[in-house]
């Protein structure tokens, strides 16, 4: 199993039970297809630019281990949820 990080970036246009909802989902996939190391909720942040017309954003830090075909899946999840504005799944060194 590899070591990731994932940041996402959530719309801050959606109640904060459907962003808390997200986060929970997003670590019982996790969790159920490898190993969840650390959570970090960074909050509500101004992005550097806008992201579909929004100029703040809710950002979550998941750092955890699971196998290579997972991402590809786990990547496609979030391309499908329309709360996730950005994200990006980074493979960490050993």
């Amino acid at each position: 199993m590899n070591k990731y990080e994932a940041v996402i970036i959530l719309s801050t246009n959606v109640a904060e039970e459907s962003s808390v909802a997200f986060g929970e989902k997003m670590k019982e996939l996790i969790s159920s297809n490898g190993q969840l190391t650390n959570v970090e909720e960074w909050g509500r942040k101004t992005l550097a630019y806008e992201i579909k017309k929004q100029k703040e954003g809710i950002y979550i830090l998941f750092t955890f281990e699971a196998e290579p075909k997972f991402i590809s899946e786990f990547e496609r999840i979030l391309r499908l949820e329309e709360i996730v504005l950005k994200h990006m799944v980074v493979k960490l060194d050993k």
